[in-house]
């Protein structure tokens, strides 16, 4: 499938993969500042079961439409890696030093790190990898689990459009947890309240 797209495929791809993205990015109102997640698994994108048929041609397509989207909206964007290298995440060298995230050691190859992160990988300015992030919000293609890299609370975000390929698409943007109970109040109240707790 990789090798035979036609010039239209392959531009779908990058169409449908920023349009997800950018569905995401006004829902979850990311801006400068925060972080999102992308998980791939590009055999899925190609109707191949997952870790079976990487392509980096695919990657470089979905790369260029998560790019698109990235400019516009000014958001960081972090890479997760396979299971190979323990779902480690690219990203540049400025956003690991910024979040005081740890750093792991590897370079990642479509054979262990997957092709999206070895995509990703080399098209970075300072790359490097980090063992984990909270990230504000998060796009799985391929069901790959990016769960374990966001913030809590995750809520599941339905886009629109569901698949990229033959990938099913996840989307998940995060919210502060709201604590304090049955008397807490989560929004700036308009008219005054004399009762306090004191």
């Amino acid at each position: 499938m990789e090798q035979q797209k036609s010039a239209s495929e392959w531009h779908e791809l990058v169409q449908h993969t920023a349009e997800i993205l950018r569905e995401l990015a006004e829902a979850g109102d990311l801006g400068p500042g925060k972080v999102v997640v992308v998980g791939t698994s590009t055999s899925e994108v190609a109707g191949k079961h997952i870790g079976t048929g990487g392509a980096l041609e695919i990657a470089d397509s979905l790369l260029n439409g998560i790019n698109e989207v990235k400019e516009t909206f000014g958001f960081e964007v972090v890479f997760q890696c396979c299971e190979h290298l323990n779902r480690a995440l690219v990203m540049e060298r400025h956003l690991l030093e910024r979040l005081g995230l740890t750093e792991v050691s590897a370079v990642p190859i479509p054979t262990a790190g997957g092709s999206m992160a070895a995509a990703a990988y080399r098209s970075l300015t300072e790359p490097c990898l980090a063992e984990t992030i909270e990230a504000h919000a998060g796009m799985d293609i391929g069901e790959t689990l990016i769960g374990m890299h966001l913030r809590r609370v995750a809520v599941p975000y339905r886009t629109k459009r569901r698949y990229i390929g033959e990938a099913r698409v996840t989307t998940a943007i995060t919210r502060p947890k709201l604590i304090g109970g049955q008397r807490a109040v989560y929004q700036m109240e308009t008219s005054s309240n004399t009762s306090t707790c004191d």
